[in-house]
């Protein structure tokens, strides 16, 4: 633990009004406190317990407690190499974070998106023509011979972003898309996804070049990722839009497929592991 142990918090004696009772509490070690702390829900250690006094603050604001709390929780930076600058912030993020993308393997086919193209035979959900990396994703869309476009509007406050939390920590926002074509057909795969202010106008862009896929391919799946940092104060809102289409004019479904599809809000910690 991050304090010594010979140290201990001191406990004003309390007096109800009549002097004939007085309730006198002994001094408690620092390092039992700091161990009752950590079996503490992090919340509360935050909200209550940093508010008793001095000692008790100290100790929460240090970075020996959060990280001994992430040792204990199993919660590790990606690269030992190079340890967070705030242990407090990297759990919390940790701890939070989540793929804010809704319906992300197409298992209630078209629930949570909004068909922003609805191009040549329409959207369609199936089951994977080759297995996925991932053996619990069995299901992708499928685009047609018209453009198909589909879309998630992120409101990061209802998903317990807040604003204030935005603008000063501004964490890193990684994006993630799983596509693939069919082997007997070409298509092309876009994608799109954009930081928003209050008013949804962009604060910051993603958008790659179309990926081109040839007829006769060995139909692989291919990941898209991007992490957006440094992009200032103001983020409201992420746009994630993606689709495409083949590029034979085939009647049916043999556009571009995707799946498994995330936006997460990670620790800065992680910057070095991802792509840029």
């Amino acid at each position: 633990m991050g304090q010594l142990d010979s140290k201990h918090i001191h406990t004003a004696s309390g007096r109800r009004r009549s002097d004939a009772f007085t309730c006198v509490v002994p001094d408690v070690p620092l390092a039992v406190v700091e161990e009752i702390l950590l079996n503490l829900p992090a919340q509360q250690v935050v909200q209550v317990c940093r508010l008793v006094c001095p000692e008790w603050k100290e100790l929460v604001d240090s970075s020996a407690h959060w990280k001994e709390r992430c040792r204990r929780e199993g919660i590790q930076p990606c690269d030992a190499s190079r340890p967070p600058k705030d242990w407090c912030q990297f759990y919390f993020i940790t701890k939070k974070r989540r793929n804010l993308i809704k319906n992300h393997k197409a298992d209630e086919k078209f629930a949570g998106w909004t068909i922003v193209h609805n191009g040549g035979d329409n959207w369609k959900s199936e089951e994977n023509r080759k297995p996925f990396p991932d053996v619990t994703v069995t299901k992708c869309f499928v685009t047609s011979y018209g453009l198909c476009l589909k879309q998630q509007l992120i409101d990061l406050q209802k998903e317990g972003y807040s604003a204030a939390f935005m603008d000063q920590v501004q964490p890193h926002i990684k994006i993630s898309d799983w596509y693939g074509p069919r082997f007997d057909c070409g298509c092309k795969y876009q994608i799109c996804v954009e930081l928003l202010d209050q008013k949804k106008e962009p604060i910051d862009t993603f958008q790659p070049e179309k990926v081109v896929f040839e007829q006769w391919n060995d139909e692989p799946w291919c990941q898209m990722t991007h992490v957006f940092k440094d992009y200032g104060p103001g983020v409201r809102f992420i746009s994630f839009t993606h689709g495409g289409r083949d590029t034979q004019f085939w009647a049916g479904h043999y556009g571009i497929r995707i799946t498994n599809s995330s936006v997460e809000i990670c620790p800065a910690a992680e910057k070095e592991s991802f792509p840029a």
